[in-house]
């Protein structure tokens, strides 16, 4: 890929406060004829679906960390589009720092539904311990390691949220 080896992007933090998240680059810039990117599957090229497969497009994060506007784990940083779109309960997930990894990823990742995926990060905002996040941060290594959750097809690619039910 041309350019810039980086892809950094605004995402919502803590409180909801708005920071740029840092990644390497694993999409061509590519636009169509009106000047608009291209879908994300047809931009995803080979590199990129490597890249990714080894989750090694999320090592700029640890800069991130080193300025303390994420975690090694909590709830992953989503879009800020999204924010609009979360029930009240939903919220509670920008309760805590987000992370490199979190408790939704070593249960389904990008296999679970975007109302589980709440579920789970609200759920481990309540329950933060050492004994938790070291839970996940191996189960983190293992899933990385043996690539458990990523879909061939898609790489990551997940459909957007629009909103959903209230969580329990």
């Amino acid at each position: 890929m041309k350019g810039n080896p980086f892809f950094i992007q605004e995402k919502p933090g803590k409180d909801e406060k708005i920071f740029k998240l840092i990644k390497f680059r694993t999409m061509t810039n590519e636009k169509d004829e009106n000047g608009d990117s291209l879908p994300d599957a047809v931009r995803l090229n080979e590199y990129g679906k490597r890249l990714r497969s080894t989750s090694l497009d999320e090592l700029p994060e640890l800069f991130n960390i080193l300025v303390g506007e994420m975690s090694i784990i909590g709830p992953r940083p989503l879009l800020v589009k999204y924010l609009p779109r979360y029930n009240e309960e939903q919220h509670h997930r920008h309760d805590v720092l987000p992370g490199l990894t979190g408790y939704a990823q070593v249960h389904g990742r990008n296999a679970v539904s975007w109302d589980e995926k709440f579920k789970m990060d609200v759920w481990y905002t309540q329950h933060i311990t050492f004994k938790t996040d070291m839970s996940i941060f191996f189960a983190t290594v293992k899933t990385v390691l043996r690539r458990e959750s990523i879909s061939s097809e898609d790489y990551g690619i997940e459909d957007e949220f629009m909103g959903g039910e209230t969580v329990k």
